[in-house]
């Protein structure tokens, strides 16, 4: 048996989708299909049931998804100790976060958390967004912190896992300033001259956010893909360097925008952005993994909090509806 069987089988129950399963795992549908079938023949017992519509486990299936998570934490555990990693001790929270997340939101959130509920000894495992799920899934850290939009949501079970929503971020297009603190381009561009564009690559989750942009546009956009990468940071530079308009989320722009090194490359505004939540998810304590009673105290207070600042939203509304 090999490991990334069971990683594709675990995919493949939290997805409920072959094709899905297949373009995060980054095979083709045929190839995922191949490796599900080569973990049924290894164990001996059909894992899915391929007579229903969405995906289902059998009884089988549904036994071997909580063995396959146990057995991919020991191989992760046995691996980080053969590298000299101990796993983390009670007093530190491992956090897993997307990116983009980790070099915008989680410094200044952090600085914040610590001021207002006391130190965290804490480890950031900073990954792509599929692999920052895999990873709370498989037992491999205590948080992850990441970016949700309603289409194209992160298919967790709720009934397994706890979510706090930390607040929202808009993702827009911005491009370098010129001499005079303009735009250097501004969409939508024309036929004749497209905008020099700035990718995400493909399997990217802001780049599917981007595909909502264009395809939700009212207007064509005209552009020419210049560069591509799956890293907000790494688009944000050549976009210093004049080379293009990328779409950015707005934390990893707020110095260069105050400093008129970047602007907005869109003047119908709305139109040309989408506003994604984050979210704050840990795997629900349970009798046999009650998780660590720091990460408990934390949650709890990200909670009260989060409850705190919905009642003002809520009291702010109600006053707005009576003016």
């Amino acid at each position: 048996m090999e490991t990334k069987w069971l990683e594709d089988f675990v995919s493949l129950v939290e997805t409920k989708s072959f094709s899905r399963s297949a373009e995060l795992r980054h095979v083709t549908q045929p190839a995922f299909s191949r490796r599900i079938q080569s973990l049924e023949a290894w164990l001996g017992s059909d894992l899915i049931d391929r007579t229903s519509y969405p995906t289902r486990l059998t009884h089988a299936g549904e036994i071997f998804y909580e063995q396959a998570l146990a057995m991919l934490g020991q191989i992760n555990n046995a691996r980080a100790l053969l590298r000299g990693k101990r796993a983390s001790p009670q007093t530190t929270v491992d956090f897993a976060v997307p990116h983009t997340l980790s070099l915008t939101y989680v410094p200044r959130w952090l600085n914040e958390l610590e001021d207002a509920f006391g130190d965290i000894n804490s480890r950031l495992l900073a990954l792509n967004v599929h692999d920052a799920v895999m990873t709370l899934v498989e037992g491999g850290c205590d948080l992850l912190l990441c970016y949700h939009h309603p289409r194209q949501p992160l298919l967790l079970d709720a009934s397994q896992y706890d979510m706090i929503s930390m607040g929202t971020e808009a993702l827009r297009p911005y491009t370098r300033c010129d001499r005079d603190g303009q735009p250097e381009f501004l969409f939508p561009g024309t036929e004749d001259q497209p905008l020099p564009f700035l990718a995400y690559a493909n399997n990217a989750y802001l780049g599917r956010m981007v595909d909502l942009i264009m395809n939700d546009a009212r207007q064509p956009l005209h552009l020419n893909k210049r560069y591509e990468t799956d890293m907000a940071e790494g688009l944000k530079m050549m976009a210093l360097k004049g080379m293009g308009v990328a779409f950015l989320p707005e934390s990893a722009v707020t110095r260069e925008l105050k400093q008129k090194q970047l602007a907005r490359a869109d003047q119908n505004g709305a139109e040309w952005e989408v506003t994604m939540e984050i979210r704050l998810y840990r795997e629900r304590p349970s009798i046999q993994r009650p998780g660590k009673p720091l990460v408990s105290r934390l949650w709890e207070y990200l909670e009260q909090i989060a409850a705190e600042n919905r009642g003002a939203r809520q009291n702010k509304a109600r006053r707005s509806s009576l003016r």
